[in-house]
Formats: structure tokens, C-alpha cells, sequence
């Protein structure tokens, strides 16, 4: 998904809900100086901050953010993000140009409507995410 944009790392909590509700999405990627250094999931925000009482008026993104992001390059081959996705069990992976700017984000869903050897892909990517101790066979 290209046109990925990076919410600031000092935006608060209830800027970053906001943004996901409205745009219908599950995850920001976050930004300091425009430099990507971070996802901001829902999952992020309920656990993190509405869980921990902390209130979304009063506490930065950067607070709540996952760290230690797995990114892809945009020229890689389509296997290489389902690669990051099963082994390190993601459900997107940042999409960076060789200078490191973001340029979009790819999801198990863009894997999916990628056609039969995306489908395929996504298929092994999700079996690793949602079931990381299930035995292969």
C-alpha cells in the first residue's frame, strides 16, 4: 500500500486512535523528524495506554509505539516481506526506498490480493503469525 504516512512520535494516543478510526486502519508507522522509527498498532493503544489508564490526551504515541521494526526495501521481491512476516510473525511490514524513507506499507492482506503466488505467500505468512506454535508439517 503506497502513500504511507508517519504519524509523529509526540503526537498523543488520541491523535493516533482518531487517525486509525478514520482511515480504517490498524497500524501507523511513527515518525521523529521524519525519520521511521516505530508501529503504532490499536493493539498498542488498548493495551498499552487504555489498559494502563493512561490517558490518550496525555500521552505521546512514542509512549505506546512497538519498536525493533522488520522493513523491506521497495525493489525487493514480494517473497522477501512474507519472508519478515512468518519468521518474525508480522502482520505488515514498513516499505523503505534505499535511502530509508518510507514509501508504504505491505500487509498479509496485500500479499493476498497479490495474485495466486501472493495469495499463496500470505497463506504460509498468516499460518506463522496466528499460529506460532503449532508444529509444521
Amino acid at each position: 500500500t503506497p502513500g504511507a504516512e508517519l504519524i509523529d512520535a509526540n503526537a498523543m494516543v488520541r491523535d493516533a486512535a482518531i487517525k486509525l478510526r478514520d482511515q480504517d486502519l490498524g497500524a501507523l508507522p511513527v515518525g521523529d523528524r521524519g525519520r521511521l522509527i516505530g508501529m503504532v498498532t490499536d493493539r498498542d493503544i488498548v493495551v498499552r495506554a487504555v489498559a494502563a489508564n493512561r490517558g490518550g490526551g496525555t500521552t505521546a504515541v512514542r509512549e505506546v509505539m512497538s519498536e525493533g521494526l522488520y522493513t523491506c526495501y521497495d525493489d525487493a521481491p514480494v517473497a522477501e516481506a512474507a519472508r519478515l512476516m512468518a519468521e518474525h510473525k508480522l502482520r505488515r511490514v514498513p516499505v523503505v526506498d534505499h535511502d530509508e524513507e518510507l514509501v508504504g506499507i505491505v500487509s498479509l492482506a496485500d500479499l493476498a490480493r497479490s495474485g495466486v503466488q501472493g495469495a499463496d505467500l500470505a497463506a504460509d505468512a498468516l499460518a506463522n503469525v496466528t499460529e506460532p506454535h503449532a508444529p509444521r508439517v
